[in-house]
C-alpha cells in the first residue's frame, strides 16, 4: 500500500471519486472549477498557454468562490525541436489553409510557456493539488510543493515514466490511456508517442512498478467506466471530454456543437494542429496534414493564428476539435448533473448522495 501520508491528503482534496481534467486553450475555467468543487469532485484550472499573471487570476477567482480544494496543472517545457528543416517545411505546406482563412501563420518559435514565473508564483501560494504534464520536473521542484502542503501528481502514459515520476518524489500519478482527449502526456516527443496502453491495462502496468496511487484518465464517460478504473486499483477516475459541452465549459461553441455532430465519427492523434500527439476529432486540416513533425510548441505557434482565424467564423475543419474516444457520449448539462451521472450507485459501500 502507498504511504498513509499520502492516502490522508489525497482523501483531503478527493471528497468523491471524480476528477475534472485539466483542459488548456478555453475549457477550464474558474466556473467549472468551482461547480466541480460544488458536486464533491476535484476541478483543474490549465495552467498551459497562460502568463503567470492569468493563472494566478484564475486561482484567486476560484478561491473567491469555493473553499473547497481544486488544482492546477502545469505544462513541463521540453526541448527546441531536433527537425528544423521538417518544421520549416511543414509551415510552408500551411500556406493554403492561411490564404483560405485570410491570415498569416504564425513563427515557429520555441518558448518555455513561462515555466519559471509560474512555478515561483504557485510556489508562493501553492494550491491544494499541483499537476504536471509533459515531463516531470525537477525533484527539487516536487519537494518544494509538497513543502508547501501540495499534492503533486504527474501525467504518465507507461510504467517507465511512471518510474521517473516516483524518483523525483510524486505523491501521485494521473495515468493517461490511449482512449485520451487532448494531448498525450508522453515525456518524450518521439516515433513512440502514438503508441500506448489502453486504460485499464495501463492502471496494471503501472501497479506492478509502483504503488502510487493513480488517477486514471482516458475516455472516462459513464458510471461504468469510473467503476471499472476504481475496481482496478486507481483512486479516482478524471474526465475532460464528458465535461467539454457543459454550460461551464469554456470550449469554443462550434467545438461543442461539432461532438453532438453526426457529421463526425471518430477521432484520431495527430501532429498536425501542435507539433505533438494530440487525439481529435477527425477533420480535414488533420485528414489534410498528417505528417506533422514533433515540433512542439513551434507548431502551435504556427498554427494558433489558422486556429483562431478558423474559431471566428464557426470553421470545424480548421479548428483543433480535442475530444476522447467516448465524445458521443458527452452532453450539454450542468457539471454537477454529470458528475452525479458519473458516479457510480455505490462507491465504497457509500451510497451516491
Amino acid at each position: 500500500m502507498f504511504h498513509p501520508m499520502i492516502a490522508s491528503s489525497l482523501r483531503d482534496v478527493l471528497r468523491r471519486p471524480i476528477v475534472v481534467a485539466p483542459m488548456a486553450g478555453g475549457p477550464s475555467t474558474p466556473a467549472l472549477v468551482a461547480a466541480a468543487a460544488s458536486a464533491g469532485a476535484l476541478g483543474f484550472l490549465a495552467a498551459g498557454y497562460k502568463t503567470a499573471d492569468a493563472v494566478m487570476a484564475e486561482i484567486e477567482a476560484v478561491r473567491k468562490s469555493t473553499t473547497e480544494a481544486f488544482g492546477v496543472n502545469v505544462f513541463v517545457p521540453g526541448d527546441p525541436t531536433a527537425r528544423p528543416t521538417q518544421t520549416i517545411d511543414y509551415v510552408r505546406s500551411l500556406s493554403g489553409d492561411a490564404e483560405r482563412l485570410g491570415v498569416a501563420l504564425g513563427h515557429p518559435e520555441w518558448d518555455d510557456d513561462d515555466w519559471v514565473a509560474k512555478i515561483d508564483a504557485l510556489l508562493a501560494k501553492p494550491p491544494p493539488l499541483i499537476s504536471f504534464t509533459f515531463g516531470c520536473p525537477l525533484p527539487e521542484i516536487v519537494a518544494a510543493f509538497k513543502d508547501g502542503g501540495s499534492v503533486v501528481s504527474v501525467t504518465i502514459t507507461n510504467p517507465q515514466e511512471a518510474l521517473l515520476a516516483v524518483a523525483a518524489g510524486a505523491d501521485c500519478l494521473c495515468v493517461q490511456g490511449i482512449e485520451a482527449g487532448a494531448h498525450r502526456g508522453v515525456f518524450t516527443n518521439d516515433s513512440r508517442s502514438f503508441q500506448g496502453s489502453e486504460l485499464l491495462e495501463l492502471i496494471a502496468e503501472v501497479a506492478r512498478v509502483t504503488d502510487l496511487p493513480q488517477i486514471a484518465a482516458g475516455g472516462i464517460m459513464t458510471a461504468a467506466t469510473v467503476q471499472a478504473v476504481l475496481q482496478a486499483g486507481a483512486v479516482a477516475a478524471q474526465s475532460g471530454t464528458a465535461f467539454l459541452r457543459c454550460p461551464e465549459s469554456g470550449a469554443h461553441p462550434a467545438h461543442k456543437a461539432a461532438l453532438g455532430d453526426g457529421r463526425f465519427t471518430s477521432t484520431a492523434l495527430t501532429r498536425s494542429f501542435s507539433g505533438r500527439p494530440a487525439r481529435g476529432l477527425v477533420n480535414r486540416f488533420m485528414v489534410d496534414h498528417p505528417d506533422a513533425p514533433a515540433a512542439y510548441p513551434e507548431i502551435n505557434r504556427v498554427t494558433r493564428p489558422l486556429r483562431a482565424a478558423a474559431a471566428l467564423v464557426d470553421d470545424v475543419d480548421h479548428m483543433s476539435l480535442w475530444a476522447g474516444t467516448g465524445f458521443k457520449e458527452a452532453t450539454c448539462r450542468p457539471a454537477g448533473e454529470i458528475i452525479e451521472q458519473l458516479l457510480p450507485k455505490t462507491h465504497l459501500g457509500v451510497p451516491r448522495r
